[in-house]
């Protein structure tokens, strides 16, 4: 087949590597793949060298931008529909949200056999502004009608989707995001020097983090339980793996707790060192506001580390309730801080937890899995 995959920028983030993913998967299958994004801007860091070094085509579009903006996009959207009658690829699949609407009606004026978007996380909840989401909401259920297939990383984004009135049960599919498990299984191989290296003692209990240190991460409410953990365990260190915008505010809170030596921010991490530092980990915390189905989930579990995380769109389905990991109801600080506790003050318990979750989670996320999938999608596509 020949694929076009496209997603508004490659910044890190959970949507770009699974795309990256499925563009490296489907051209080492043989398939003509080509992969049309934006200027990967933000300071989470660019995928785009990574990317390019599995060779597959890559267009880069300079308008393509992640904020609404009139002009660019009409640009946007005319060098798509270009870019696409030039290739004439068999499927377009978009992934993100200002992609998967730009993108998915330039390749129906285009005139492309099939249309595929991949939902990573609900386009009509991603902002704090109701406006842009009511907005949001209208341009899903616009672009519903001329997709083909709707991809979603968990079953949880197909109900609310629905729910909300954008397109039919037909339609959907899941197709559960996949990483690369064997980094994450063996990262127990460099977890002493990963401490070392940090200044963690072997006695530590660390409660790690994945995440963009962005709004809705929801790493305010770990700040807000620091000192409560920190109190009842002089031994408990925080490892945040990530940056953005927000990290000046949160040192400053740190330094106000003054509990800066309990935190180590590590910064932007390559995607291919994070599996060592997950590894270094005792407990993985993911307290995000909004998900599809936060890879951070089966990542602690891959390492065989038990994961807390609250009850919110996919991520009941990213873990085994109470067997690998405990879900806590949607914001509830403080039941989150306590489910830390009991597994910082049982190293049995998290050494069970993570036995079960790496178990659960090497059969369910291994990104081999999801590229034969999408592939049986896409040929289901192709045959309607």
């Amino acid at each position: 087949m020949k694929i076009v995959h496209i997603i508004t920028r490659l910044i890190v983030g959970g949507a770009q590597e699974n795309t990256l993913l499925s563009c490296r998967g489907q051209h080492e299958s043989g398939h003509d793949v080509t992969l049309i994004t934006g200027p990967a801007l933000g300071p989470e860091g660019s995928l785009l060298e990574f990317a390019r070094s599995h060779g597959y085509r890559i267009e880069i579009i300079p308008d393509m931008r992640r904020a609404i903006l009139p002009i660019r996009d009409w640009k946007t959207y005319r060098q798509l529909i270009g870019l696409l009658k030039q290739i004439k690829p068999d499927i377009v699949h978009t992934h993100s949200s200002k992609a998967g609407i730009l993108g998915r009606h330039a390749a129906h004026a285009a005139h492309m056999p099939a249309i595929i978007h991949t939902i990573h996380g609900l386009a009509f909840t991603a902002s704090k502004n109701a406006l842009v989401n009511h907005a949001y909401k209208i341009l899903e259920k616009r672009a519903a009608p001329i997709t083909t297939k709707i991809v979603c990383v968990a079953d949880a984004m197909r109900e609310q989707s629905l729910a909300a009135g954008i397109g039919r049960p037909a339609q959907y599919v899941t197709v559960h995001s996949g990483m690369e498990i064997e980094p994450f299984i063996n990262s127990h191989t460099t977890r002493a020097a990963i401490r070392k290296q940090l200044g963690i003692a072997e006695n530590d209990i660390v409660v790690g983090t994945i995440a963009r240190l962005f709004h809705l991460k929801g790493h305010e409410d770990l700040l807000a339980g620091a000192p409560q953990l920190c109190e009842k365990f002089p031994n408990l260190k925080f490892l945040w793996l990530g940056d953005g915008i927000l990290r000046p505010q949160f040192e400053a809170r740190m330094r106000e707790m003054k509990l800066t030596d309990r935190f180590i921010l590590t910064g932007m991490i390559p995607p291919s060192q994070v599996a060592r530092y997950v590894g270094a980990m005792d407990i993985l915390a993911h307290p995000s506001r909004r998900e599809g189905l936060a890879r951070a989930l089966p990542q602690g579990q891959l390492a065989g580390i038990p994961v807390v995380t609250y009850d919110i769109d996919g991520n009941r389905e990213g873990l085994i309730p109470g067997e690998s990991g405990i879900l806590i109801p949607a914001f509830d600080t403080v039941r989150f801080i306590n489910a830390l506790a009991t597994l910082a003050a049982d190293a049995n318990v998290r050494q069970q937890m993570g036995a079960i979750g790496q178990k659960f989670a090497a059969e369910r996320f291994d990104w081999r899995i999801m590229v034969q999938r999408l592939n049986v999608v896409y040929e289901q596509a192709l045959s309607k």
